[in-house]
């Protein structure tokens, strides 16, 4: 899933000014230029200033291959994003009174359950929200990545079997899990499914009215963008454009860490909504009170800060934080509440400057980062009165930079495997083996040799290649999904006695957390 891009103060900062009272001079043409130059299919901006809405509308088109437009009431997949509206979806129920910020999650979810029994009773609703749960990056998003047939209850039941990389409260680590939990626990707490909930009482209320929480509901919407990726160049980033297939969302069950869809023009209401701490636009009502406004802002845990090459340290922060669903952080001086949201395809940024009163968003269905990261740096520069830095063109070369640095660490590992093994015939490698916290895998022996079948993730297996010693390399079937070294492990017996596996690409993205699993013989298969 999309992470927030880490950013430091400069040596020399220039005095704030006024917010600017209108997008930058040119700036369309400059948005359509940049989208041809980088290969992105369509794009989506919003922006709000003091209150009104200043663009919202669409550049290029829905789908390659197609003529449809892109405009202001296009939807896109927003990812992360949408942690933010979890979270306030769980501030209307903490105004309703009937859950609060400090809540042990046990007293919502009885059923509840981590690894570690004293962190189960201790964990509390703030902490489904801070990433700060003792949890590895990414932990368990195999439950839903690439797509899922589980329940969320069910995934949210498998937590028991997680174990912590760090211990509670510790640190930051990034995950989606308890997203998952946390929208588990508005059901428990309403009697409402998370997407009716947000439905009903977020976009219904917000006036968001293109704004989808519900699958059905998105692919139902004609004037949807289509997901694309770069897929033929030797790793995932590289190569031309390719059209995915919409099928292959991340899986319901993770919906409530970022399976909403919203269009430009819904995105300016929220942004509004955002910046007046609660408030409609229209000024007659609030989604939210001004306290819980506070409380999702406010800091709980420090993240750690990238380092970024000299020609990007301008925008890498003195700190960087994140609160409830937000990451707050500076920018040469200013504070910066935003974040970053992915899905395979497509990508989002939500950015409010509220000293400035001013936020945006920017969608694309591709995924081409540094179309986001570039106009996301131009349009702050533009509105704390700074010069235009350029910041497209420069995290462009700085993509080109990893993606042939990556190409050439992929090289170097599969230049000359050893010539040795596999130690045993291709059928004793065969049978069902388990992890704890994913399921079942089954490995079969067809006319080819070896395959794989993730059994618990639709249309996830293939053929297993052999590489070296006993590791395998996976070729699935669905070229989108990320290949992985598949390693036997042999006992003194000469048998199978655990499977482990890591992702074949140095880019991978952290939600193919091939390298937390651990299978092992399935008693049946003994």
């Amino acid at each position: 899933m999309f992470r927030p891009f880490a950013i430091v103060i400069a040596a020399t900062c220039l005095a704030a000014v006024p917010a600017l009272a209108a997008p930058p001079e040119g700036f369309d043409a400059r948005v359509e230029t940049l989208r041809k130059e980088m290969g992105v299919p369509g794009i989506a901006i919003a922006i709000v200033e003091d209150g009104e809405t200043t663009l919202a509308r669409g550049y290029g088109v829905r789908k390659l291959g197609g003529n449809a437009p892109v405009d202001a009431d296009t939807i896109f997949p927003t990812g992360s994003t949408g942690k933010a509206v979890t979270v306030a979806a769980l501030a209307i129920l903490v105004d309703q009174g009937k859950i609060a910020w400090d809540d042990k999650v046990i007293d919502h979810i009885p059923w509840f359950q981590m690894y570690d029994p004293w962190v189960t009773r201790e964990m509390t609703v703030r902490d489904l929200l801070a990433h700060r749960s003792g949890l590895g990056l990414g932990a368990a998003d195999l439950l839903f990545v690439p797509r899922s047939d589980r329940s969320r209850r069910e995934t949210v039941e498998r937590l028991r079997y997680i174990k912590p990389a760090t211990s509670f409260r510790s640190g930051y680590a990034y995950d989606n899990v308890l997203y998952m939990v946390a929208g588990q626990l508005i059901e428990e707490v309403t009697g409402q499914t998370w997407e009716d909930f947000i439905a009903e009482h977020v976009f219904e209320a917000a006036g968001m009215e293109e704004s989808t929480s519900h699958g059905e509901a998105r692919f139902a919407t004609a004037n949807r963008a289509f997901p694309h990726a770069r897929m033929d160049g030797g790793l995932r980033g590289a190569g031309k454009q390719e059209l995915l297939d919409e099928r292959d969302e991340l899986g319901r069950n993770a919906a409530p860490a970022g399976g909403l869809a919203m269009s430009a023009s819904d995105l300016a209401r929220w942004l509004s909504i955002q910046l007046a701490h609660g408030k409609l636009p229209e000024g007659d009502g609030r989604l939210y009170s001004e306290a819980q406004a506070r409380e999702m802002w406010t800091p709980v845990v420090l993240q750690p800060i990238q380092d970024l090459p000299e020609a990007l340290k301008p925008t890498q922060p003195h700190f960087d934080t994140y609160a409830l669903g937000w990451d707050v952080r500076d920018y040469q001086g200013e504070k910066i509440i935003w974040h970053g949201g992915a899905v395979f395809g497509s990508l989002t940024a939500v950015v409010l400057i509220p000293e400035e009163d001013v936020g945006f968003s920017i969608t694309i269905n591709s995924e081409d980062g540094e179309m986001i990261r570039g106009l996301m740096y131009e349009l702050i520069d533009h509105y704390l009165g700074r010069p235009r830095g350029d910041w497209p063109e420069k995290w462009a070369a700085f993509k080109q930079e990893r993606i042939a640095a990556g190409l050439k660490a992929l090289a170097a590992q599969q230049s000359s495997p050893a010539d040795i093994g596999p130690s045993l015939p291709l059928p004793r490698y065969a049978g069902a083996y388990e992890d704890p916290w994913y399921g079942r895998i089954a490995i079969g022996q067809g006319k080819d040799g070896l395959t794989i079948d993730f059994t618990e993730t639709p249309r996830m297996a293939g053929k297993l290649e052999h590489y070296q010693y006993d590791t395998f390399v996976t070729r699935f079937d669905d070229e989108s999904i990320e290949p992985a070294y598949v390693t036997f492990g042999l006992d003194a017996d000469g048998k199978v006695e655990r499977i482990t596996m890591k992702a074949v690409s140095p880019l991978a993205d952290f939600s193919y957390d091939y390298h937390d699993l651990l299978f092992t013989p399935m008693a049946a298969a003994k």
